[in-house]
């Protein structure tokens, strides 16, 4: 008997500690989780509210509110008493409803430095990443995460003829054709390496005229005139009379 109550009761202290141990896991679990999707919301925020307006549609928009708004609902299940989840929530899915018809207030942020052109990639590799997740997590289907992968890359395309265009002009409007000649050659080199280069036939056009455009200019600003009197002129002349004076003491 003594033997048996032993053993129940080594048992039970076993059961406890496996008990204690997967209410600890559970615990740390849910904190993860909750740490984890508190990032994805902050992410989501930021890319919805930052993301330059000229390279925002609708389509978009809705998106990254959709994303936003699945965040929130995870958060809720876990903290069904949080007010501020619940506005925020409600909010949302007042725009998702929307549709496309969802109201696109982002302003416009011309790229027109390769900073800004790098923070603007890094929010499109934040927002595939999302798209990822959301995918994995089983919120979009899988075509819909693919279709939305090529139009992010598609968009990383776009800002690259943006910032290249820009930078270009740029450098034309301060008199620099040299600089917008090289801007338009990255632009263009960029162009031709693109995996569908059909898709981008007409930028890739509109590009390699402005790279004529900028050549053309940088080989007039080179070439010299009748009336230049730099030194290089100045030496030449001076190497013509040296040249016409040694031939005269040499046939004299």
């Amino acid at each position: 008997m003594i033997t048996l109550m032993v053993v129940a009761g080594i048992a039970l202290l076993i059961a406890i500690g496996y008990l204690n141990h997967v209410a600890e896991n559970n615990k740390v679990e849910k904190a993860r989780s909750k740490l984890e999707l508190t990032d994805r919301l902050r992410r989501c925020g930021e890319i919805s509210e930052t993301f330059p307006g000229q390279l925002v549609t609708p389509a978009l928009k809705l998106l990254m509110t959709r994303l936003e708004l699945n965040v929130i609902q995870r958060m809720q299940n876990m903290d069904k008493h949080n007010d501020q989840l619940k506005s925020r929530a409600a909010e949302l899915s007042e725009l998702v409803a929307k549709g496309e018809g969802i109201p696109v207030n982002n302003p416009p942020s011309p790229i027109l430095t390769e900073a800004k052109a790098k923070d603007v990639r890094f929010l499109l590799e934040a927002l595939h990443g999302q798209v990822t997740r959301a995918a994995h997590d089983g919120f979009l289907m899988t075509n819909e995460a693919k279709h939305w992968i090529r139009e992010i890359r598609n968009i990383l395309v776009m800002l690259h003829i943006e910032f290249f265009n820009n930078l270009g002009q740029a450098a034309l409007s301060n008199d620099q054709p040299g600089q917008a000649r090289l801007a338009f050659e990255r632009g263009v080199q960029y162009l031709r390496n693109q995996p569908d280069p059909v898709t981008y036939q007409q930028a890739l056009i509109a590009m390699e005229k402005q790279l004529a455009r900028a050549n053309s200019m940088v080989l007039t600003n080179i070439a010299p005139t009748e009336d230049d009197e730099n030194a290089l002129t100045e030496g030449l002349k001076a190497d013509d009379s040296e040249s016409e004076w040694k031939k005269k003491v040499i046939y004299d």
